[in-house]
């Protein structure tokens, strides 16, 4: 049996699964993330893959490929120009893991890996068009085209968080920029849209009753499963803003699924509802419904998705 390495390195843990070159993850894994220095991270990757491989018994010269998400804008040649969360410069990250491996690899951004995992493995296997958002502290995702990740010459491809939705926001978005998708369909984004809702209206609602310092998403979520009227008020508006940027990702790429992921996700169906029908209504011309589906990988979509990425290049 040949073998391919998925590796999904965050600010504090790096993620491993070794997959066979057809099917699911048969070894899964995690180690904490080497910051700051890196050579000593990659090192750090390949002697823990090596280590298991030899844990598991599996032959070494089996290994084809290995694929490595990180977080930061990671061009189609491989190039990563920085990582602020790694603390690294400019490199290759795929060509230096490599060449530690002895096999080949290459890097994806992991807003875009969980997008190529979710179509690979999870819930948009089959369809080869696909658009991916991941909904947590931040805003991410991924564009699928024809099977292959749409990352762009500047590695910013599927940086979905940043669409601007609205240009007259007067608050600053984290990237320095107003407006940004990420400032409404974050986690902390639905927070500060419910905020808003109750300083300025004075309808009833179970979130009253939470100190405001400690709202969360899932607060919100929850009174809006229980029947709040000013709860599902605040999904509306988020999905109206989630709906509008779907929207043109869905008329410039038409794709066959949309994934929706990230911790916010995990508030269900609720979440999905308000944004089918914004979607709907901003993309009147098509004849045929896009799907809007919830993710299935959850923290392991990374991996997933480096391992996806591992099968172009074994």
């Amino acid at each position: 049996m040949k073998y391919i390495v998925g590796i999904d390195v965050g600010g504090t843990t790096v993620k491993f699964g070794i997959f066979p070159e057809e099917g699911e993850a048969l070894y899964k894994w995690e180690i904490p993330t080497v910051r700051g220095d890196e050579e000593a991270l990659w090192r750090s990757l390949a002697d823990s893959v090596k280590e298991t491989f030899k844990e598991k018994g599996l032959p070494y010269e089996d290994l084809k490929a290995a694929g490595i998400t990180l977080p930061g804008p990671i061009r189609e040649d491989g190039y990563l120009p920085f990582c602020v969360n790694l603390g690294t410069g400019a490199c290759y990250p795929g060509k230096a893991l490599g060449e530690l491996l002895g096999v080949p690899a290459a890097a994806i951004n992991d807003g875009n890996a969980a997008a190529l995992g979710e179509t690979y493995y999870g819930a948009a296997k089959g369809s080869p068009n696909t658009v991916t958002l991941t909904l947590g502290t931040g805003v991410g995702g991924g564009v699928v085209v024809d099977g292959k990740i749409v990352a762009g010459k500047r590695g910013v491809g599927g940086e979905i968080g940043h669409f601007v939705v609205n240009p007259d926001e007067t608050e600053r978005c984290n990237c320095g920029n107003y407006g940004c998708l990420e400032q409404y369909a974050s986690a902390t984004g639905m927070v500060r849209i419910a905020k808003k809702l109750l300083r300025t209206e004075n309808r009833v609602s179970s979130l009253r009753a939470v100190e405001e310092e400690k709202l969360s998403a899932k607060d919100v979520c929850d009174a809006a499963k229980a029947g709040d009227v000013l709860a599902l008020e605040v999904l509306d508006i988020y999905g109206k803003y989630l709906g509008l940027a779907v929207s043109h990702l869905f008329l410039t790429n038409d794709p066959d699924v949309i994934v929706i992921g990230g911790g916010v996700s995990r508030a269900g169906e609720i979440l999905i509802r308000p944004v089918e029908k914004y979607l709907e209504r901003f993309t009147h011309i098509a004849t045929e419904k896009c799907r809007v589906v919830l993710a299935e990988l959850g923290n392991d979509a990374g991996i997933f998705g480096a391992a996806a990425l591992a099968k172009t290049v074994a």
